[in-house]
């Protein structure tokens, strides 16, 4: 077993992740829950560092921990520092990652995000030998912590957890852990396991239909495969409702998407021909459709046909402009710029590994205006960089804190060809 160093340093900033950065014996280590310029003392096995005093705390350091099991659950990594520092960290994070690839801009403040709104979560379980244990992981093991109350979750979902891992825990193994996604919706929850067991025989289907049935959930989901559906679970993008696929794309806050959706409408101005590439279920080409024509393109079958089915059924009751959809790769088969070039603005919402090859197809285009959205600073200058070295000018960068107390900023940029 190796020894542990015992050492006293000063922490010189917070990293991307989240963990202060300081020097031990020459080399970096990373220190969590700390603040820049804390004088701490830590304990460091030549691989993991742990914190075990904050021996000179900063101004910035928040004397009241909002949760009871922060520094032990892994989903939160930065409820010690005072809201106004946080978010002004999140900016520069933005603003760090576009000028490593030579791009000055002035980023705006980020935007806040209110606890208890997360209307999706996702939490792990696993049978024991008299229960079932429900949580999340700590940090960096896997490992559960037993959560019985989160402030970042909205309060329907903390209440739901432990009932919800009670009704699944039939067909659970003791063998690994399954993967159980929440989301709130207007019809009530919907739930999707995966990691369970892989076969449900017609009696474990029926036990888990009626544990769906006294929880009262909208729909219940095993690997992708619908066990009981008493409602369907719809969400309202834009004033128009659209039925979810079973873990679907979906923002984690009702506040934050409607920002967005804001930062997006604003940034095309008065576009009449959009495409938004990325689509999922709707979030931003639904709102743009009550003004302007909208083609859709978007990976996910089961998304596309959602988005399809809400534009047909619900779409002229709110007036709707002409709305194509298309089932398209674009990581393989992305639009090109000849295509592209028939529309006055384009949205693009990928995944959080960007989407160079539509970029280089963007790059090359004659689109007046681009609008980014984009939950990843680095990847999103990535392709940043691609769009100026085509021509373009990013004239303006927001980010917003959707995913409270993490390392994760989501941003949208507007770019207008120079």
């Amino acid at each position: 077993m190796t020894q542990e160093l015992i050492a006293e340093l000063t922490i010189d900033e917070v990293g991307a992740k989240g963990d202060g950065v300081a020097t031990l014996e020459g080399a970096k280590v990373y220190v969590p829950y700390v603040l820049p310029g804390e004088h701490v003392r830590i304990a460091h096995d030549g691989e993991h560092t742990r914190l075990e005093a904050v021996l000179e705390p900063a101004p910035d350091r928040e004397d009241t921990i909002a949760c009871a099991h922060f520094g032990t659950c892994g989903g939160c990594a930065m409820q010690h520092w005072k809201a106004d520092a946080y978010l002004e960290w999140k900016r520069a994070m933005v603003e760090n990652a576009l000028q490593m690839k030579g791009i000055d801009v002035a980023v705006q403040q980020c935007l806040p995000c209110a606890p208890s709104t997360r209307r999706r979560i996702v939490f792990a379980a696993m049978r024991t030998k008299k229960t079932v244990r429900y949580g999340f992981f700590e940090r960096g093991s896997h490992n559960l912590v037993d959560v019985k109350q989160c402030p970042v979750m909205a309060p329907e979902l903390e209440a739901a957890m432990p009932k919800i891992a009670s009704l699944i825990a039939p067909g659970l193994t003791r063998k690994g852990q399954a993967s159980v996604q929440v989301t709130m919706t207007k019809t009530g929850l919907d739930v999707d396991v995966t990691g369970g067991k892989n076969e449900l025989d017609v009696t474990l289907r029926q036990i888990l239909a009626e544990g769906a049935a006294q929880a009262d959930l909208a729909r219940l989901s095993w690997e992708g495969d619908i066990v009981a559906e008493r409602r369907t679970p719809t969400l309202n993008f834009g004033g128009v409702d659209v039925a979810l696929p079973p873990g679907a794309f979906l923002q984690a806050t009702r506040e934050s998407e409607a920002l967005m959706v804001k930062l997006v409408t604003e940034g095309v101005g008065e576009a009449t021909n959009i495409v938004d590439l990325f689509a999922g279920c709707g979030t931003f080409s639904l709102s743009l459709a009550r003004r302007a024509h909208v083609y859709a393109l978007e990976g996910a079958n089961a998304q596309c046909k959602a988005l399809e089915q809400a534009v047909r059924r619900n779409g002229p009751a709110v007036g709707l402009k002409p709305f194509e959809v298309e089932h398209r790769d674009l990581a393989r088969r992305p639009l090109p710029a000849e295509l592209l070039n028939k529309y006055d603005a384009v949205v693009i919402d990928p995944p959080r590994a960007g989407a160079a090859p539509q970029m280089t197809e963007l790059a090359r285009s004659k689109v007046p205006t681009i609008v980014s959205v984009s939950c990843n600073p680095a990847t999103f200058a990535r392709d940043a960089r691609h769009l100026l070295d085509g021509g373009y000018v990013l004239e303006k960068v927001t980010p917003l804190d959707q995913f409270l107390w993490s390392p994760h900023v989501e941003l949208v940029g507007v770019f207008k060809k120079g």
